[in-house]
């Protein structure tokens, strides 16, 4: 199928964009049957709001927990919670003890 360039408006700025050729072929590839809605711009603003403006490696804010570490008794924050059943270690100590 031979694809040319269309032009669509962006359903949140109401500004035209050009969904190209290139686009098309690539929407037929992956199987997508409906055509964007949105603007480059528009849609990376709506992915940036749903991941929670940014932080962490899954987009929302990272939660740290505060502990003590097990080894040198530092007051210090973790990524997770911990459970109790395993030692947490501050940074530095956590490096030590990854090098053995």
């Amino acid at each position: 199928m031979e694809f040319t360039d269309k032009e669509l408006t962006c359903q949140d700025c109401n500004e035209k964009f050009v969904f190209s050729a290139d686009d098309q072929s690539y929407h037929e590839q992956k199987g997508f049957t409906n055509e964007p809605k949105r603007c480059a711009s528009c849609r990376s603003e709506r992915r940036n709001q749903r991941r929670g403006g940014g932080g962490g490696r899954f987009g929302g804010e990272r939660i740290q927990h505060p502990v003590v570490c097990s080894e040198c008794g530092q007051d210090t924050t973790v990524p997770f919670k911990p459970r109790g059943d395993r030692p947490v270690y501050c940074s530095d100590c956590f490096n030590k003890q990854r090098s053995f």
